[in-house]
């Protein structure tokens, strides 16, 4: 047991790290894309789904391959992979650089379903919602960090952040190396069977077909679309209709980052022991679809910041609830299976979220992808009255 906490610990640190990095770039691109570069609001929705795209083909590869060589390599490569990209944004000087810079980033970033299956491989069951919680936590610390480091950077020109990113991102992959240790047995690695093709079709078919995994697949789907309307969309919206700079961007991402942080660090474990799974999804989906719907008619930057404060409580509930329990629902023997292909479709959602709340906002106006986001969690919370009504004996 001291072992798992200690490798949990591990975990922690070399995501936070490496999602510090990721987060000094999250408010930067899209005022460098349009500022620097002149790249219209729809080139920069490309910018910011080409990333998850790469994702959305590579999760389950990696997830499996990692069922089958260990969760470590992989780590390890991503890690490298990431840095990389960092460097490649520090030059970069048109839309082609920095789609390829972006592209690598997305290749380093397949290894969130790796990081959940380590989670999976070091917690009981009963524990999921801790492990699941740290993962969560790691990325809202790396957002509260990245995006204030990013914002104050900015000021010294954007290659100095792609520089400080793949810093990050390089001491991230230090300390994996002497000091994260592997997570899946030797004797499970080698009885396992691996079909190395970016798309497996009837893998897919059999995830779903297991009890539960199906819709919560679909759940989880439908809210990342919600939110990530609003990844390549928020910072713009502040830059050009709010007239915030980019360090109050920073501030702003840096709210999400210590809000979700402090639910999933802790709250959400202490609730799941008083609330239902089916309560606190409820719960979640409300404050995600307020705060989405509230963001466009902020005001001024404490009307935006209120807004992000129930998007946020809302996000920190509804992830690491459903990661539980679709880790829960999963066999043992195909964690990083299963966990990859819900964070393919996570991440395929947040190639269309951006790319549809970049157009929405170029031709529609700037409040739409925002109410996108809404009305799409709105019928989420239907789909899970549904789902809980149906299996409410089951309810955990």
């Amino acid at each position: 047991m001291n072992r798992s906490k200690a490798s949990l610990s591990v975990i922690f640190v070399t995501v936070f790290i490496d999602l510090m990095g990721f987060g000094i770039l999250i408010p930067i691109i899209p005022s460098f894309a349009s500022k620097d570069l002149g790249i219209s609001d729809f080139g920069i929705g490309l910018i910011v789904a080409i990333y998850s795209l790469v994702q959305f083909l590579l999760n389950p590869i990696f997830g499996k391959v990692s069922d089958k060589i260990g969760r470590k390599p992989i780590i390890l490569l991503s890690l490298l992979t990431t840095a990389i990209s960092y460097l490649i944004f520090s030059v970069a000087d048109s839309f082609l650089i920095l789609f390829l810079s972006r592209m690598l980033a997305g290749l380093g970033g397949s290894n969130i379903g790796v990081a959940q299956a380590y989670i999976a491989d070091i917690t009981t069951k009963e524990d999921r919602y801790k492990g699941m919680g740290m993962i969560g936590a790691a990325f809202g610390l790396g957002f509260v960090f990245g995006p204030l480091i990013g914002g104050f950077l900015s000021q010294y020109g954007f290659e100095v952040t792609g520089y400080a990113s793949a810093g990050f991102s390089f001491l991230a992959m230090l300390f994996a190396i002497f000091f994260l240790p592997e997570s899946r047995e030797k004797k499970l690695r080698s009885a396992t069977k691996v079909k190395y093709q970016i798309f497996d079709f009837e893998e897919i078919r059999n995830a779903i077909k297991i009890p539960h995994i199906g819709i919560l697949m679909l759940i989880f789907f439908i809210i990342i679309f919600s939110m990530a309307n609003i990844y390549g969309t928020f910072a713009i919206l502040g830059y050009k209709r709010f007239h915030f700079s980019d360090l109050q961007n920073g501030y702003l991402f840096g709210l999400m980052g210590i809000v979700g942080a402090i639910i999933q660090g802790g709250v959400i474990r202490r609730a799941s022991k008083i609330f239902s799974d089916g309560t606190l999804m409820k719960f979640g989906l409300v404050c995600l679809m307020l705060g989405l719907g509230f963001i466009p008619y902020g005001y001024n930057f404490l009307g935006v910041a209120l807004s992000v404060t129930v998007l946020s409580i809302g996000s920190g509930i509804l992830q690491p609830v459903i990661l539980s329990m679709v880790s829960r629902f999963a066999p043992d023997d195909r964690q990083g299976s299963i966990l990859g292909i819900n964070q393919s479709f996570s991440s395929l959602a947040r190639v269309l979220g951006p790319i549809w709340g970049g157009f929405a906002f170029d031709y529609f106006g700037f409040e739409f992808p925002f109410l996108t986001g809404a009305l799409f969690t709105f019928i989420t919370f239907i789909i899970t009255i549904n789902y809980l009504n149906n299996n409410r004996s089951k309810e955990s």
